[in-house]
């Protein structure tokens, strides 16, 4: 490889985005990637559909990125969500936006997005290597090849670390990044998992596993009733706890040791006197049937029991003798269901890491470190995350646009 050249570490989205960039632009490119084929934790995003971006505009994008967000309007700017939309049409994928703003592959399949990637790569004219990175090789604080763990040594005098984090290990991502950067100096900021499910302590969570609720309000409180996060949308209950878009975005702002009150608002959409209205109305319709009977306009199936049982009105009780008092208690319960949560399920498990390469020691209009010539960084390897929507695969691909053009 001639002394002029690129490597990149990484053959996921930011680290793809960012050889073909580079290569592009004219720069001879190595990929280096230790799995045998690129891309193995894009194939799992989004349900295997991937999730490209979102249409929000650039403020919409900063307001979803709650870690660090304000360090990449220079790489929004270079590269927005247009861009990317625009940039897998040249490449062959269409796209189509679903609810919220989320981007997708017109043909759902995330594998399509591998396929334009690589047409990317070999247009670019980028070679791809597979191995391991063990150190980068820097000469008088200026980048100069990498050492293969087997002990070969490339050489090149730009240097993209683009490994991901250490979330779905099973993938690649063992946190090799943090290593490779921390013994350059880099400071790390403390990695912890984010869009992680949450573990739940309430008994009748486990009943009703597999269920999922869309179009619910929850708020997350913490031990001295404080709220700490809420949101409206999809979640989904598991053996374990709770799950679904929306409780993953709150996990971001969870500590992983400590309790909190998830409250669900089954009827977001209803004040609780319309509720109360809507109660009395499905109360004259069963008003011959047993409580338990009379549920099933309101709620899932699943749900009928536990709500049954918890709003402690008896099951057989005849619809038509049930107090008002009665059913005014169990409009409070379906606006308010609370869930013990007892913390983070593990950061292995997490859809993208939480901390990593402090974004004060980075360039943020090149991407290119503060402390070593010619390294730059790019995606999940920088201390920076969002929720879900698409808005994490938007900042792989715009940070490894940017560094893949400034290196």
């Amino acid at each position: 490889m001639a002394t002029d050249g690129v490597i990149v570490i990484g053959g996921g989205p930011a680290g793809m985005m960012a050889a073909g960039t580079a290569g592009r632009r004219g720069r001879p490119v190595l990929l280096v990637e230790k799995n045998k084929r690129l891309g193995r934790k894009l194939l799992i995003t989004g349900k295997g559909r991937c999730n490209l971006t979102n249409m929000t505009d650039l403020e919409g994008l900063i307001a979803n990125i709650p870690g660090n967000g304000k360090f990449l309007y220079s790489a929004f700017h270079r590269f927005s969500n247009q861009d990317v939309i625009a940039f897998f049409q040249e490449w062959g994928l269409p796209t189509k936006v679903e609810r919220g703003g989320r981007v997708f592959p017109a043909s759902d399949r995330a594998s399509d997005v591998l396929a334009a990637l690589e047409k990317f790569l070999t247009h670019s004219r980028v070679q791809i290597k597979t191995g391991a990175v063990a150190a980068v090789l820097v000469e008088e604080g200026r980048v100069c090849g990498v050492k293969l763990d087997h002990g070969e040594t490339l050489v090149a005098d730009s240097v993209i670390i683009a490994t991901g984090g250490c979330s779905y290990p099973l993938t690649g991502s063992t946190g090799d990044g943090y290593r490779l950067a921390a013994a350059l100096g880099h400071t790390i900021t403390p990695l912890k998992p984010a869009l992680v499910p949450l573990e739940a302590a309430t008994p009748w969570v486990r009943e009703v596993q597999g269920l999922s609720l869309k179009n619910v309000a929850i708020k997350v409180l913490s031990k001295e009733g404080k709220t700490i996060y809420t949101d409206f949308g999809e979640m989904l209950f598991t053996h374990f706890g709770v799950s679904g878009p929306i409780v993953l975005s709150a996990s971001t702002h969870l500590e992983s040791a400590t309790h909190y009150r998830l409250v669900i608002d089954l009827k977001p959409a209803l004040t609780p006197e319309q509720l109360d209205l809507r109660l009395q109305r499905d109360f004259a319709k069963y008003a011959r049937k047993h409580f338990r009977n009379a549920l099933g306009d309101l709620l899932p199936r699943a749900l009928v029991p536990v709500i049954v049982a918890l709003v402690g009105i008896p099951p057989d009780k005849p619809v038509n003798q049930i107090t008002r008092a009665e059913r005014e208690r169990l409009g409070v319960l379906l606006k308010g269901l609370e869930v013990e949560i007892t913390g983070l399920r593990p950061l292995t498990e997490a859809i993208v890491t939480a901390g990593g390469v402090t974004v004060k020691e980075i360039n943020p209009a090149t991407m290119e470190s503060k402390l070593v010539k010619g390294l730059y960084f790019a995606g999940e390897v920088i201390d920076v995350n969002a929720y879900t929507g698409g808005f994490n695969l938007q900042i792989a691909f715009s940070t490894g646009y940017l560094a893949g053009s400034s290196c």
